[in-house]
């Protein structure tokens, strides 16, 4: 156990310092890492707690989802209705069902057949116990009910959360902040947490819009005293301009913000104005091409959020599927509806239902304090050390620091975020990796008060203690990685410090100490273990 070949004693130091070395860039200004080479660019990022920032927690509109599944099955009734046939009247949604009547008698067995083809298995290939998307039956009169049960709602809704964290990912990570926390909580909310960021009011603005965005044509065949009145064909509606006008827009959607490749931030050239330069891809420039070009001369309506924000007038056929929205913006203003364009819309509105804004200082406070408590803890169990195992304690103590400066460094290759909770896990992590050390020195003695001569004993000590040592921390390590399984923020950061430090411990106290020791017998010959 006290054997080590040049390349491998080589190795294990080459680990150790190359892992180290990675914990350096916490040291300089981000200013000055940001200067280097890419892959030496990785850090630690400190979290909310300790570097302060903005808080949200936001609750997804379940009824809007509720609204849209129902629609949708409306128009899934319609399609299907229409591709068999069959005659129907007063297709509608009410009392959380869509229900439609079927002209003719001989007809509403097929209608029920067909209808009933719209029903899913729920959950997918891990089976769904019987539950179903649909509950189609016959609800006497000729009249087909459509039902949503209450599964079906909560799939959806998990589906829309699930499609909802991701563009919202993308709106935060385009503000320029370093590593956001967005994550599901309960079955209909989503935790925002965003380091660095003392403002949260562009954060709630970009976050609480849906960002739809439509190109419709406007309706001037509609006189504005008609409109005033209520007096509106079924195909169009009456949306409100950004001056506060109203104007009236065809229903119909010529083309969506969803063919929509990529959106920047620009200048008009004649009037210097901040503006949006927007793409389409090849489906949306061939829909927009076509638009333009059968209604030149006429208005069409960029409306977001059911809102018009520019109506201009086609003055020629735009084939090159390129565009550019104007509208009184500020320069943030068009950067974050560029943001809102290139993340894309949200499935339902999302509502700020907490809000929390750290300060720096509370988070300097805890650094602060977390640091006076690291120092202290590290004191006592170096000074432990040296009274109890003189020598060998020494061995230990350096160990130990290779150990935490490790878990610094892998933290930093992996840029995890640091939090309070990290920190007291990087502590515990001292005590558990001094701990594997006494293992190892009291089974050293036990080795020495059986009769063993020194070097004997230290080789039996090393090799009897490695199950003992293995067998702890391999147990911790698993409710290190339970915790990081079912926790979330600050008990996943409290997780990863610990299952890092566990890693870095089995390392440092067997392998990197076993080398220490091994150089100090092959160097002293001893005659007597000094511990």
């Amino acid at each position: 156990m006290l054997y080590f070949t040049r390349w491998k004693a080589l190795a294990i130091i080459l680990t150790a310092l190359v892992v180290c070395l990675c914990a350096v860039p916490n040291f300089f200004s981000e200013a000055r890492v940001k200067t280097w080479p890419l892959w030496a660019q990785r850090h630690l990022v400190l979290g909310l707690d300790l570097q302060g920032g903005s808080y949200l927690l936001l609750e997804v509109d379940s009824n809007y989802v509720k609204k849209e599944k129902l629609d949708a099955v409306r128009d899934d009734a319609r399609r299907v209705l229409r591709e068999a046939k069959i005659g129907y009247t007063g297709l509608n949604a009410r009392n959380d069902a869509v229900e439609v009547h079927i002209s003719r008698d001989n007809e509403l067995q097929p209608a029920l057949a067909k209808l009933r083809e719209l029903s899913q298995p729920l959950g997918g290939l891990l089976g769904s116990n019987g539950q179903r998307s649909l509950e189609v039956t016959d609800a006497g009169n000729g009249t087909i009910r459509l039902t949503v049960p209450p599964a079906a709602i909560t799939a959806r809704i998990r589906q829309t959360i699930e499609q909802s964290i991701q563009i919202v990912e993308r709106r935060v990570n385009q503000l320029g902040t370093v590593e956001p926390v967005i994550q599901r909580q309960g079955t209909d909310r989503i935790l925002v947490q965003v380091p660095g960021l003392q403002d949260p009011t562009r954060l709630k603005q970009l976050l609480g819009r849906t960002a739809k965005m439509e190109f419709r044509m406007v309706d001037e065949a509609v006189s504005p005293d008609a409109a005033a009145q209520g007096r509106i064909p079924p195909e169009d509606e009456l949306l409100s301009e950004v001056s506060g006008q109203k104007i009236v827009i065809k229903k119909q959607v010529l083309v969506s913000g969803g063919d929509l490749s990529d959106a920047q931030t620009g200048f008009d050239q004649r009037s210097g104005e901040p503006v949006v330069n927007f793409k389409f891809n090849s489906a949306g420039a061939r829909k927009f091409a076509q638009a333009t070009t059968e209604n030149v001369g006429q208005r069409f309506a960029i409306v977001l959020d059911n809102q018009v924000i520019s109506a201009p007038v086609i003055r020629e056929p735009i084939i090159g599927g390129q565009g550019q929205i104007s509208g009184s913006f500020t320069v943030q203003s068009a950067n974050d509806l560029a943001i809102l364009l290139r993340a894309g819309a949200l499935p339902a509105p999302l509502t700020v239902i907490e809000e929390r804004t750290v300060g720096p200082g509370l988070g300097q406070d805890s650094i602060e304090k977390g640091e006076l408590a690291a120092y202290v803890g590290s004191i006592m169990v170096v000074v432990f050390m040296l009274v109890t195992y003189r020598l060998f304690g020494l061995f230990a103590n350096i160990a130990v620091a290779i150990n935490v400066a490790m878990i610094f460094g892998v933290l930093s290759l992996l840029n995890a975020t640091l939090t309070l909770p990290g920190i007291a896990g990087i502590v515990l992590t001292v005590g558990i990796a001094v701990d594997s050390n006494v293992l190892i020195y009291e089974r050293i003695r036990e080795e020495i008060r059986g009769g063993r001569n020194a070097i004997s004993a230290i080789d039996a000590g090393f090799k009897r203690a490695l199950a003992t040592i293995l067998d702890s921390n391999i147990t911790t390590f698993i409710a290190a990685a339970v915790l990081f399984y079912i926790g979330t923020g600050p008990v996943r950061g409290f997780a990863v410090t610990l299952g890092v430090g566990i890693l870095t411990t089995v390392f440092t106290a067997f392998t990197l100490t076993r080398l220490i020791v091994a150089t100090w017998v092959r160097w002293k010959r001893p005659q007597s273990v000094p511990i």
